[in-house]
Protein backbone atom coordinates (compact mmCIF):
# COMPACT_ATOMS: atom_id res chain seq x y z
CA UNK A 1 0.00 0.00 0.00
CA UNK A 2 1.40 3.65 -1.20
CA UNK A 3 1.20 6.40 1.60
CA UNK A 4 -1.54 8.19 -0.11
CA UNK A 5 -3.76 5.30 -0.06
CA UNK A 6 -2.63 4.17 3.98
CA UNK A 7 -3.32 7.77 4.72
CA UNK A 8 -6.73 7.54 2.90
CA UNK A 9 -7.67 3.76 4.32
CA UNK A 10 -6.66 5.58 8.12
CA UNK A 11 -8.97 8.76 7.15
CA UNK A 12 -11.85 5.71 6.65
CA UNK A 13 -11.04 4.07 9.26
CA UNK A 14 -10.84 7.24 11.90
CA UNK A 15 -14.05 8.41 10.67
CA UNK A 16 -15.92 5.47 11.28
CA UNK A 17 -15.06 5.44 14.75
CA UNK A 18 -15.09 8.91 15.38
CA UNK A 19 -18.60 8.74 14.50
CA UNK A 20 -19.67 5.67 16.31
CA UNK A 21 -17.74 5.99 19.71
CA UNK A 22 -16.75 9.99 19.64
CA UNK A 23 -13.15 11.26 19.61
CA UNK A 24 -13.32 10.84 23.99
CA UNK A 25 -14.09 7.30 23.04
CA UNK A 26 -11.50 6.36 20.27
CA UNK A 27 -8.26 4.77 21.24
CA UNK A 28 -5.33 4.82 18.81
CA UNK A 29 -5.10 1.10 19.71
CA UNK A 30 -8.50 1.02 17.89
CA UNK A 31 -8.04 3.03 14.90
CA UNK A 32 -4.44 0.97 14.19
CA UNK A 33 -6.24 -2.42 15.60
CA UNK A 34 -8.89 -1.79 12.72
CA UNK A 35 -6.50 -0.74 9.56
CA UNK A 36 -4.34 -3.54 10.27
CA UNK A 37 -1.24 -1.23 11.33
CA UNK A 38 0.78 -0.53 14.50
CA UNK A 39 0.22 2.71 16.44
CA UNK A 40 3.73 4.14 15.26
CA UNK A 41 2.02 4.17 11.66
CA UNK A 42 -0.69 6.64 12.82
CA UNK A 43 1.80 9.00 14.62
CA UNK A 44 3.88 8.93 11.53
CA UNK A 45 0.87 9.96 9.30
CA UNK A 46 -0.87 12.41 11.62
CA UNK A 47 1.17 12.86 15.05
CA UNK A 48 -1.51 11.30 16.81
CA UNK A 49 -5.12 11.43 17.57
CA UNK A 50 -6.27 14.64 17.41
CA UNK A 51 -4.34 14.70 14.11
CA UNK A 52 -6.51 12.39 12.21
CA UNK A 53 -9.17 13.89 13.81
CA UNK A 54 -8.60 17.22 12.20
CA UNK A 55 -8.24 15.82 8.96
CA UNK A 56 -11.18 14.06 8.96
CA UNK A 57 -13.30 17.21 10.67
CA UNK A 58 -12.00 19.41 7.44
CA UNK A 59 -12.92 16.91 4.64
CA UNK A 60 -16.60 17.05 5.68
CA UNK A 61 -16.84 20.87 6.33
CA UNK A 62 -15.11 21.16 2.83
CA UNK A 63 -17.17 18.36 1.54
CA UNK A 64 -20.46 20.45 3.51
CA UNK A 65 -19.69 23.64 2.47
CA UNK A 66 -18.81 22.62 -1.21
CA UNK A 67 -22.90 20.98 -1.85
CA UNK A 68 -24.11 23.52 -0.08
CA UNK A 69 -21.78 26.34 -2.31
CA UNK A 70 -23.42 24.59 -5.25
CA UNK A 71 -26.71 24.61 -4.24
CA UNK A 72 -26.58 28.94 -3.96
CA UNK A 73 -24.73 29.23 -7.30
CA UNK A 74 -27.43 27.12 -8.97
CA UNK A 75 -29.85 29.16 -7.97
CA UNK A 76 -28.80 32.84 -7.40
CA UNK A 77 -31.13 35.58 -8.16
CA UNK A 78 -34.27 33.45 -6.47
CA UNK A 79 -34.34 34.11 -2.87
CA UNK A 80 -36.62 31.18 -1.85
CA UNK A 81 -35.28 29.04 -4.26
CA UNK A 82 -31.91 29.60 -2.47
CA UNK A 83 -33.78 28.94 0.53
CA UNK A 84 -35.14 25.60 -0.49
CA UNK A 85 -31.59 25.01 -2.37
CA UNK A 86 -29.74 25.32 0.94
CA UNK A 87 -32.02 23.42 3.24
CA UNK A 88 -32.05 20.48 0.72
CA UNK A 89 -27.67 20.55 0.26
CA UNK A 90 -27.71 20.40 4.17
CA UNK A 91 -30.21 17.37 4.32
CA UNK A 92 -28.98 15.54 1.54
CA UNK A 93 -25.40 16.20 3.34
CA UNK A 94 -27.11 14.59 6.54
CA UNK A 95 -28.68 11.53 4.88
CA UNK A 96 -25.16 11.10 2.45
CA UNK A 97 -22.45 11.30 4.81
CA UNK A 98 -24.58 10.17 8.04
CA UNK A 99 -21.27 9.19 9.85
CA UNK A 100 -19.52 12.43 8.56
CA UNK A 101 -22.92 14.37 9.72
CA UNK A 102 -22.35 12.40 13.58
CA UNK A 103 -18.71 13.88 13.76
CA UNK A 104 -19.53 17.30 12.92
CA UNK A 105 -22.23 17.71 15.54
CA UNK A 106 -20.54 16.26 18.46
CA UNK A 107 -18.20 18.33 20.65
CA UNK A 108 -14.70 18.99 18.89
CA UNK A 109 -11.61 17.90 21.25
CA UNK A 110 -10.80 20.16 23.71
CA UNK A 111 -8.34 22.85 22.97
CA UNK A 112 -9.57 22.79 18.95
CA UNK A 113 -11.54 26.20 18.27
CA UNK A 114 -12.21 24.96 14.57
CA UNK A 115 -14.64 21.86 13.81
CA UNK A 116 -17.02 22.24 16.68
CA UNK A 117 -20.76 22.25 15.30
CA UNK A 118 -20.52 25.94 16.56
CA UNK A 119 -18.08 26.90 14.15
CA UNK A 120 -19.30 24.80 11.33
CA UNK A 121 -22.98 26.61 11.44
CA UNK A 122 -20.83 30.24 11.56
CA UNK A 123 -19.01 28.83 8.04
CA UNK A 124 -22.81 27.57 6.59
CA UNK A 125 -24.15 30.75 7.92
CA UNK A 126 -21.33 33.16 6.25
CA UNK A 127 -22.54 31.68 2.47
CA UNK A 128 -25.92 32.58 3.00
CA UNK A 129 -25.36 35.71 4.32
CA UNK A 130 -24.78 38.44 1.45
CA UNK A 131 -27.86 36.43 -0.19
CA UNK A 132 -30.10 37.68 2.78
CA UNK A 133 -28.46 40.99 2.96
CA UNK A 134 -29.12 41.85 -0.79
CA UNK A 135 -32.81 40.51 0.44
CA UNK A 136 -33.34 42.66 3.07
CA UNK A 137 -32.13 45.69 1.16
CA UNK A 138 -35.03 44.88 -1.20
CA UNK A 139 -37.29 44.74 1.57
CA UNK A 140 -36.38 47.61 3.32
CA UNK A 141 -34.76 46.12 6.29
CA UNK A 142 -31.65 46.85 7.81
CA UNK A 143 -29.22 45.01 5.64
CA UNK A 144 -26.71 44.81 8.95
CA UNK A 145 -28.73 42.25 10.91
CA UNK A 146 -28.30 39.74 8.11
CA UNK A 147 -25.43 37.84 9.40
CA UNK A 148 -27.40 37.25 12.68
CA UNK A 149 -30.88 36.12 10.62
CA UNK A 150 -27.85 34.40 8.45
CA UNK A 151 -26.93 32.05 11.56
CA UNK A 152 -30.74 31.33 13.16
CA UNK A 153 -31.64 30.22 9.24
CA UNK A 154 -29.04 27.65 9.28
CA UNK A 155 -29.17 26.60 12.83
CA UNK A 156 -32.98 26.22 11.88
CA UNK A 157 -32.20 23.58 9.54
CA UNK A 158 -29.19 22.04 11.09
CA UNK A 159 -30.81 20.91 14.39
CA UNK A 160 -34.12 19.22 12.96
CA UNK A 161 -31.68 17.63 10.53
CA UNK A 162 -29.75 15.94 13.22
CA UNK A 163 -33.59 14.87 14.44
CA UNK A 164 -34.56 13.74 11.02
CA UNK A 165 -31.63 11.71 10.81
CA UNK A 166 -32.53 10.02 14.20
CA UNK A 167 -35.92 9.70 13.75
CA UNK A 168 -36.50 9.26 9.33
CA UNK A 169 -40.37 9.65 9.95
CA UNK A 170 -40.67 11.88 7.13
CA UNK A 171 -39.37 12.00 3.72
CA UNK A 172 -36.26 14.48 3.00
CA UNK A 173 -38.33 16.82 0.89
CA UNK A 174 -41.18 17.32 3.42
CA UNK A 175 -38.71 18.22 6.12
CA UNK A 176 -37.38 20.61 3.96
CA UNK A 177 -40.70 21.71 2.39
CA UNK A 178 -41.80 22.38 6.00
CA UNK A 179 -38.14 24.31 7.27
CA UNK A 180 -38.94 26.70 4.13
CA UNK A 181 -42.50 27.06 4.92
CA UNK A 182 -41.08 28.37 8.45
CA UNK A 183 -38.60 30.40 7.28
CA UNK A 184 -39.81 31.83 4.29
CA UNK A 185 -43.47 32.74 5.75
CA UNK A 186 -41.86 34.17 8.94
CA UNK A 187 -39.52 36.25 6.95
CA UNK A 188 -41.76 37.59 4.77
CA UNK A 189 -43.55 39.23 7.30
CA UNK A 190 -40.53 40.71 9.12
CA UNK A 191 -40.95 44.08 10.74
CA UNK A 192 -38.41 46.57 9.94
CA UNK A 193 -37.52 47.52 13.56
CA UNK A 194 -38.62 44.22 16.00
CA UNK A 195 -39.19 45.30 19.44
CA UNK A 196 -40.17 42.53 22.31
CA UNK A 197 -43.60 43.32 23.30
CA UNK A 198 -43.32 42.30 27.17
CA UNK A 199 -40.65 43.57 29.34
CA UNK A 200 -39.81 41.90 32.91
CA UNK A 201 -42.41 39.26 34.43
Amino acid sequence: MTGPQRRQQLVSVGRALFAEKGFEGTSVEEIAAKAGVSKPVIYEHFGGKEGLYAVVVDREIQALLGQITDALTEHEGNARALLEAAALALLNYIETSTDGFRILVRDSPPGQSTGSFASLISDIASQVEHILAAEFRRRRLDPKTAPLYAQMLVGMVAIPGGWWLDSRKMKKEDVAAHLVNLAWNGLSGMEARPTLRTTGH
